[in-house]
């Protein structure tokens, strides 16, 4: 495979297991584009196979995570395309923020490190954790030039905010910062942004000392359970952790039941097993 990953608009860096992808267009506050988009696309699919990726962080270059879909592109130009092609267009985005990087097979980190506007809350949602700088700024800002928050960017923010927070900011298009998007649990927690980058790794490397199989069916099974009933959910369940104990390559059951009871090395409520791949 080759080392290089992304293009112009999406960079890729790779660190002890995590693999840093920054949207990169930050004289228009990594405002998603369909070049983009593409670009976004093919790095979320080659990282799936990647052995050097073990933790996807998505963040953003210079003073913003994104300022959402790109305004000049996605509307003012569009304004011109027959709608099957601009259908396509709009389908791009989904496609990757949506789909791919929402059941992305590996652990995935939103890095907030500023702007998060409009748009740009799909992807955020759409990653497994995310953590804010507290000088973030995010915002539902559509309703002050006259159009809703569509794209399904309402369907996420009600995956995370409560009605109540969730209405008031789409209808008032006010801003809050990152201390706010934890307080209303749209982010997991926020910090200072000077010490984001290092909060950020600290996560992954412990992400990355869990059973990658495990994790893999958790995130899988969490996404889907809640679309079923009770019923259908338990039977689903049952099966995928059948299929979870026959697929993990390091057995990590069969580790973890000797560590605890035979070599009583660690407690599994407070502590994960020593992984032997």
């Amino acid at each position: 495979m080759s080392d290089r990953l992304g293009g112009n608009t999406v960079l890729v860096e790779f660190e002890e297991g995590i693999a840093w992808v920054t949207l990169n267009r930050p004289e228009k506050r990594n405002a998603m584009n369909p070049a983009l988009n593409d670009e976004m696309l093919a790095v979320l699919e080659a990282l799936e196979i990647d052995e050097r990726c073990g933790v996807l962080v998505l963040t953003g270059a210079g003073d913003a995570f994104s300022a959402g879909m790109d305004l000049r592109e996605f509307f003012r130009e569009s304004d011109r395309l027959p709608p099957e092609q601009w259908g396509q267009i709009a389908r791009q985005a989904q496609v990757w923020q949506m789909q791919r990087l929402r059941f992305f097979p590996k652990p995935t980190i939103a890095m907030v490190n500023g702007w998060c506007f409009g748009g740009a809350f799909n992807p955020m949602v759409s990653c497994d954790i995310a953590i804010a700088a507290n000088e973030a700024t995010f915002g539902l800002s559509e309703v002050n030039w006259g159009i809703i928050p569509a794209g399904n960017v309402l369907r996420s923010i009600s995956a995370r905010m409560r009605e109540v927070d969730g209405m008031y900011y789409a209808l008032t298009g006010e801003t809050f910062d990152g201390a706010e998007a934890a307080r209303m649990g749209l982010v997991k927690f926020a910090v200072p942004r000077a010490e984001l980058r290092d909060k950020t790794k600290e996560l992954a490397k412990k992400l990355l000392s869990k059973n990658r199989s495990a994790m893999r069916a958790i995130k899988s099974a969490y996404r889907k359970m809640g679309e079923m009933s009770l019923e259908a959910s338990e039977d689903y369940l049952m099966a995928k952790l059948d299929q979870h104990r026959f697929t993990d390559p390091e057995k990590g059951r069969a580790q973890g039941l000797k560590q605890f009871l035979d070599d009583k090395s660690y407690r599994p409520g407070l502590s994960g097993y020593e992984r032997k791949e």
